[in-house]
C-alpha cells in the first residue's frame, strides 16, 4: 500500500511539472516537525554567526581606533617631589611641549579629570593635594610633522622634575597583539559555526530523503532528472534556510542597537568610561550591519546548495546501484 501510495505521489508530481502549474505537489512536506526544528537550528546559528561576526567588527574598529587615537597622542607625566611647585612643573612642561615641531597642541589634564579617572579605584570624594598622585599633560600631535620623542623626553628630564614622556607604544603593541588574537579567535568560530550549519543541512536533507525514498526512487526511475528532484528539496531548504537566518540574524541587529542604547545611557558612570575608552559605544557600525545582512542570505545560500548536493550524491548512488545490478 505504502509503495501503491508513493508511485501516485510521484505520478502527481511529474504531472503538475509537465502541465506547468505554479502550484505543484511538492517531494518535501512544506509543514513538518523536521522542517520547523531546522528553521529553528539555522535561526541560532546564524544568531550566534551574527554575534561572532559584529564582535569581530567590534574589536577591529576598536583596535583600529587605538592606532589612530595613541599616534596623534602623547602623554607628558610629572610625579609630586618635595619642594617642587607642581604647577609650576606643568606651566614649563607645557612650554617646552608647545614650542616642539610636530606638537599642535598641549592640554594640562586638570585635577577634576584626574580624580574622575582615578574614581573606580580609589572611591568618590579624592582630594589630590592628600595623595602624592601625578599630573598629567596631553599633548596633540600634528600628523604631518614627526615630532622628535628622543629630544623632548631628554628636554623634561633636565628641566623639569620628576617629568616622563609616555608615547604609548608599548600598551599599543600589547592592546592590537590582544585585539589580532581575538579576532583570528572570533573567524575561527565563525567557520565553526557555519560547518555546524552545513552539517545540520546535511543530516536534515538525508532525513527529508529517507522519509521519501521510494517517492525519489520512482521518480528517477520513470525518467525524472537529478536537476529537478535536486530543485525540489534545493527550494524547500531555501526557504527553510532563509526564514532562519533572516530570525536569527534580525535578532542579532536587535541585540546591537539595544546593547549600543546601554552603553549610551551610561557614559557618566566612571567604570564606564573605562570600558568606553577600549571599546568605544559597543555600535558595530554600518560595516558590521551589513555584514548581517549578507550572512543572512550567505546562510540561506549555503543551505540551498548543501542540500542539492547532498541529493545529486544520493540520486547518483541510486544510478550506480542500477548499473551493478
Amino acid at each position: 500500500m505504502t509503495e501503491i501510495n508513493d508511485q501516485q505521489t510521484a505520478r502527481r508530481v511529474i504531472a503538475d511539472a509537465a502541465a506547468g502549474e505554479r502550484k505543484f505537489h511538492s517531494i518535501v512536506p512544506n509543514e513538518s516537525v523536521a522542517s520547523n526544528a531546522l528553521t529553528l537550528v539555522i535561526a541560532i546559528m546564524a544568531f550566534l554567526a551574527s554575534i561572532t561576526l559584529g564582535a569581530v567588527t567590534l574589536v577591529s574598529d576598536t583596535a583600529r581606533g587605538w592606532q589612530s587615537d595613541i599616534s596623534r597622542e602623547v602623554t607628558i607625566q610629572i610625579r609630586p617631589i618635595d619642594g617642587v611647585d607642581m604647577q609650576q612643573a606643568l606651566d614649563a612642561a607645557q612650554k617646552i611641549a608647545a614650542r616642539r615641531e610636530g606638537v599642535d597642541s598641549v592640554t594640562v589634564v586638570d585635577e577634576e579629570t584626574t580624580a574622575r579617572l582615578l574614581e573606580p579605584w580609589l572611591g568618590a570624594g579624592l582630594d589630590l593635594n592628600e595623595l602624592p598622585v601625578p599630573r598629567l599633560l596631553k599633548v596633540r600631535l600634528d600628523g604631518a610633522v614627526h615630532l622628535d620623542f628622543i629630544a623632548l623626553r631628554s628636554e623634561l628630564s633636565a628641566n623639569v622634575p620628576g617629568a616622563s614622556l609616555d608615547d604609548h607604544r608599548v600598551w599599543l603593541d600589547r592592546l592590537v597583539t590582544m585585539a589580532s588574537a581575538t579576532i583570528i579567535g572570533g573567524f575561527a568560530i565563525f567557520l565553526m559555526m557555519m560547518a555546524s550549519t552545513v552539517l545540520t543541512v546535511v543530516f536534515a536533507t538525508r532525513g527529508a530523503m529517507a522519509g521519501n525514498k521510494n517517492v525519489i526512487e520512482v521518480l528517477h526511475f520513470v525518467g525524472a532528472e537529478q536537476g529537478y528532484i535536486a530543485g525540489q528539496f534545493q527550494k524547500h531548504f531555501l526557504i527553510l534556510g532563509l526564514k532562519g537566518s533572516l530570525a536569527g540574524g534580525m535578532l542579532a541587529i536587535i541585540c546591537f542597537i539595544v546593547v549600543g542604547a546601554w552603553a549610551s545611557s551610561n557614559v557618566a558612570d566612571p567604570a564606564a568610561d573605562q570600558v568606553a575608552a577600549l571599546f568605544g559605544t559597543f555600535s558595530v557600525g554600518l560595516g558590521g550591519y551589513v555584514g548581517v545582512l549578507i550572512l543572512i542570505f550567505v546562510i540561506a545560500l549555503l543551505t540551498a546548495l548543501t542540500s542539492r548536493l547532498t541529493v545529486f550524491r544520493h540520486v547518483g548512488t541510486l544510478d550506480r546501484s542500477a548499473e551493478h545490478e
